[in-house]
């Protein structure tokens, strides 16, 4: 089932907003370079099809394809490195729905939506998610 099949509509007070997931659908944005491989910077391109992979990675991101969780990269690899990275990622049998190229590099991200939005910061192991309670920044309520 695509992305689009999943996708419910919604209507608030009589009127059709923008479609979300059924809850027990999760939309996975997954960074490339040092998250799923090797950190290989866009100064270094050829460098990016010898990339090494994550096996923990791999395994996870294939259990919650298989799973029928929507799997989109990001990166902040150009758009003229997207053949590349797409190769690259069916070489190494990542199955995705998409990828977003040119996210902004620098790291410090801070996401503003009008969807739930759940950060994971990945640091050194790729496995499946645990629920822990934290701090986060909100909008002061008026």
């Amino acid at each position: 089932m695509s992305k689009k099949e999943k996708l419910q509509d919604i209507i608030v007070n009589g009127i059709k907003i923008s479609p979300v997931l059924p809850e027990e659908v999760k939309n996975y944005l997954i960074d490339i370079d040092g998250t799923i491989c090797d950190d290989i910077p866009n100064e270094e391109p050829e460098r990016m099809k010898s990339a090494k992979v994550y096996p923990e990675a791999q395994q996870t991101i294939k259990k919650w394809y298989a799973e029928g969780h929507i799997i989109t990269f990001f990166t902040s690899r150009t758009e003229e490195h997207r053949a590349v990275t797409e190769d690259w990622l069916r070489i190494n049998d990542f199955r995705f729905h998409g990828i977003v190229m040119g996210k902004p590099r620098g790291g410090n991200y801070h996401w503003i939506d009008n969807h739930i939005v759940r950060a994971t910061r990945y640091s050194g192991t790729f496995s499946d998610l645990v629920k822990k309670e934290a701090s986060i920044e909100v909008f002061e309520n008026s």
